[in-house]
């Protein structure tokens, strides 16, 4: 039986180094596993399938492209005023709708609309849709965002539980017809 050798101080020095880097790796790694495996773990919130009221129908005339807003339905209680969402609502005809997001799908600046040209207006870099969301001229690459909608009990609802964003294009592109 041979006598336990002294630990000399790099060895002593060695063993912590190697300690103290598991402790900075295991401490690093959690976060990267919890995005790994975040789309498993996570399960959706109510809010997201849920269809948000905007208003009655008298509130957008025929013809008239009017801002409307909507509670995000997946807020914390920390959102205060910035869970309160603006979008623009375009009565084509008294029974077609279309609910547009109000960001630009360039770099999602607030875009405006003009009823004088018939135009929504992006004051960041100069996009321009037409009236019925499609890009008109500027950086954009793609019309305006469109929400769901449908009609129940004389109300306006939307489908807002999943905010349009360019990353989601493909799925939302879908044929926009020419107004009258």
């Amino acid at each position: 039986m041979s006598l336990p050798r002294e630990i000399t101080r790099r060895d002593l020095f060695v063993k912590i180094g190697i300690f103290l880097n598991g402790i900075v790796g295991v401490i690093l790694s959690v976060p990267i596993v919890r995005y790994l495996l975040s789309p498993v773990a996570r399960e959706r919130r109510a809010g997201y399938e849920s269809w948000i009221p905007l208003g009655n129908l008298e509130q957008f005339p025929s013809g008239e492209t009017r801002l409307a807003t909507y509670r995000n339905p997946v807020v914390s209680s920390s959102d205060g005023e910035t869970a309160n969402i603006a979008c623009w609502v375009r009565n084509v005809d008294g029974q077609t709708f279309q609910v547009f997001a109000i960001n630009c799908a360039h770099l999602g600046c607030p875009v405006r609309w003009f009823p004088q040209s018939s135009l929504f207006m992006c004051p960041c870099h100069g996009g321009a849709y037409y009236q019925d969301g499609s890009r008109a001229s500027g950086p954009p690459e793609r019309g305006l965002f469109e929400y769901n909608y449908r009609i129940e009990s004389g109300k306006l609802l939307i489908k807002a539980g999943e905010m349009p964003t360019p990353g989601q294009a493909s799925n939302i592109v879908r044929e926009i017809r020419p107004c009258a």
